[in-house]
């Protein structure tokens, strides 16, 4: 039988770095398997705020991958305020830390370009894909954002073709992400950034959220919407399972993998963590904090100056691969989530990943978060609020005992359901 065609608009694609691209690089990878040819459309010369080259091995040598060009705003950008480079990321800096220059072009960035500064792709590719489609059979179209200007090529698709399947992917949400109040909209952009999710959920067939809570409120949003979360490849996770049993740390190593922003900062874990070097001493001989990824700088200089200084190993940006390795060569694995309410349907993609070494998992965030379901039901560890302390405490040191011991291996159960082989099965029964 022949397979049917899925063609999927996605801007983050390999050597892209960074979580945003796994998650269709790797159904890309298994939907053969079910029966599925996903076709790639994606920009010939993109702006990418991480590259990441060991990713390149999980893209199927004969996948079909069509590209045009994008004209983007970031490079100029960048020219007048380096830290615009944290804006292809969504990061900013909040509060005090903000330049006047960071403002300025915050502000430009929520108003002039909607819903992001891709959107002066969405015009080329509709006219080439509306010329691709006439000729080429394809079943299903998906847009995975953010960049949500991919979902307006979409949108775009499906007003000219309205018997296109179409599933609008969202790897984050629009206007419910917390960073988007911080965007300095006028009412009238505002009400254009609305209006336009609005139109997506309205018009895509399926709405995909990589969260429970996110799918439950874009259907609240009239949306159709259904929730496949990331995951962990086993094929990533066998590479560190050898790791997993001969390469136990000989320090209790706490590490956090990935981009750490200042809105997503556990203060209050630093604050535990300097009173415990400080007052245990068989505790300080053993702790290590390590880092892999980019941590926010100011960040790294408010830990500087606290008796934790001398307890850091900060390995900067490694590839997936390294990263991998590094979270299997832990006691404790750390995750922080943004701390408000409207945050607690986010589930950070490399939850997946460190589940798959079976170490114990210490996460922040908001109350009732999915991360706190997900911990809960695998017993892979422990969610807090950003006001927790003596809890927080408790919970290192029952971990750091039980390391001691030798003991600290618990037993995580029901980890399976999120291997990205079981997410493709689940996706092709839904395609």
């Amino acid at each position: 039988m022949e397979s049917k065609k899925i063609l999927i608009i996605t801007y983050y694609w390999p050597p892209a770095g960074g979580p945003g691209v796994q998650r269709w690089l790797k159904f890309a990878k298994y939907l053969p398997e079910f029966g599925w040819k996903p076709i790639i459309f994606i920009p010939e010369n993109p702006s990418y705020p991480l590259i990441d080259e060991s990713l390149m091995k999980d893209v199927p040598k004969d996948l079909e991958i069509i590209k045009t060009k994008i004209w983007e705003p970031y490079q100029l950008a960048e020219k007048l305020n380096k830290s615009n480079k944290k804006f292809k990321a969504g990061q900013f800096d909040v509060g005090n830390n903000q330049s006047w220059k960071s403002k300025l072009s915050i502000w430009v960035r929520g108003n002039f370009f909607i819903p992001d500064a891709r959107v002066f792709w969405v015009s080329p590719s509709v006219k080439f894909l509306e010329q691709y489609l006439k000729i080429n059979n394809i079943d299903v179209v998906v847009t995975s954002g953010p960049p949500h200007s991919m979902h307006l090529i979409g949108l775009n698709l499906k007003k000219k073709f309205p018997n296109l399947k179409w599933i609008a992917d969202f790897r984050d949400p629009w206007t419910e992400i917390s960073y988007y109040k911080h965007l300095k909209l006028t009412n009238k952009s505002d009400k254009k950034h609305r209006q336009l999710e609005s139109e997506v959920f309205k018009n895509a067939d399926i709405t995909l959220a990589t969260s429970y809570t996110d799918a439950e409120n874009f259907r609240k949003n009239g949306a159709n919407a259904l929730c496949i979360t990331n995951g962990f490849d086993e094929s990533d996770s066998s590479n560190s399972q050898n790791l997993k049993t001969s390469n136990s740390p000989t320090k209790f190593t706490l590490s956090y993998i990935g981009v750490l922003e200042q809105l997503r900062n556990p203060e209050n874990l630093w604050k535990v963590l300097d009173d415990l070097v400080k007052a245990n001493r068989e505790f300080a001989e053993n702790f290590r904090l390590k880092f892999v990824g980019r941590i926010d700088d100011k960040i790294l200089d408010s830990i500087e100056n606290s008796a934790l200084n001398k307890h850091i190993e900060n390995l900067g940006y490694l590839s997936h691969e390294k990263a991998v390795s590094e979270m299997a060569n832990s006691s404790m694995l750390l995750i922080t989530n943004f701390p408000n309410e409207s945050s607690k349907g986010i589930i950070p993609g490399k939850i997946f990943e460190y589940l798959a070494t079976e170490k114990q998992i210490i996460s922040f965030g908001p109350n009732d978060a999915d991360v706190s379901k997900i911990l809960d039901e695998t017993k892979a560890g422990k969610h807090f609020g950003y006001q927790d302390s003596e809890s927080i405490r408790a919970f290192i040191l029952e971990k750091f005992n039980l390391w001691k011991s030798g003991n600290l291996l618990e037993n995580t159960q029901n980890i399976e359901q999120f291997s990205r082989r079981n997410l493709t099965k689940q996706l092709s029964e839904i395609l």
